[in-house]
């Protein structure tokens, strides 16, 4: 487990939705310094908070994230993109970029703090995922939140030898602009923050924010057909 008070926290997607939740609520717990990344330039008031331009799908962008933010203790990928568009028919561009950002962002982010993260004593790793990554439906977003929720599980093996947490969040519709369009009850993201850092703090390697997630949790030893949701309905 990882108490947040007097660590160092990047959040990458930090500058709004749940990203910035994130940001407040580790800065409650009393973070020394928090990075807050989004794709794009922006100021942060805040003394503790240094705000960072960072693109997840640029190499070249995450190694100078990582060059800046070599005290870091704690590394939350949390960006994403959700593309509408299902598998067959959808913009092939979309479905990559897809992709590019859900999964292999998280991996680059992984790849560069990884040895940060061991330098500085462990540390923890945590991925944002999705009640997604379990059930059909949801074309490329679904397939690409099912792929980090993978790599995940992987990266907590590998990253066990230098004594990092990797935490997995699994959650279903929080009240974001991402979301914006979808009718369905939705967490506000305050809520699903306090979950996620009581979850890191408590040592948890999953945690899942919601009574939707957890049903379709225990759900998954069941008929695969059973595991659909359409977000084009």
């Amino acid at each position: 487990m990882v108490a947040v008070q007097g660590k160092v926290v990047v959040v990458t997607g930090g500058r709004r939705g749940l990203g910035a939740a994130l940001v407040d609520e580790v800065l409650a717990r009393g973070a020394r310094k928090v990075y807050s990344t989004g794709r794009s330039a922006f100021t942060d008031d805040r003394s503790e908070v240094v705000p960072h331009a960072l693109e997840v799908q640029s190499a070249d962008s995450v190694a100078a994230l990582a060059d800046l933010a070599r005290d870091a203790d704690i590394v939350i990928s949390n960006a994403g993109i959700l593309l509408p568009g299902r598998l067959l028919t959808g913009d092939f561009a979309d479905i990559t970029e897809t992709f590019d950002v859900n999964v292999f962002g998280p991996l680059r982010v992984a790849r560069a703090f990884a040895p940060i993260l061991a330098a500085n004593g462990g540390g923890a790793l945590v991925n944002v995922h999705s009640v997604l990554s379990w059930l059909s439906g949801a074309g490329a977003y679904g397939a690409s939140k099912a792929a980090i929720w993978s790599v995940t599980n992987s990266l907590r093996a590998e990253l066990e030898a230098q004594h990092t947490q990797v935490v997995g969040v699994h959650v279903a519709f929080i009240d974001t602009d991402m979301t914006t369009g979808f009718e369905a009850p939705k967490a506000t993201p305050a809520y699903v923050a306090r979950r996620i850092i009581d979850g890191l703090e408590d040592g948890a390697i999953e945690v899942l924010a919601d009574q939707l997630t957890v049903d379709v949790k225990a759900a998954l030893s069941g008929p695969v057909e059973k595991l659909h949701y359409d977000i084009s309905a």
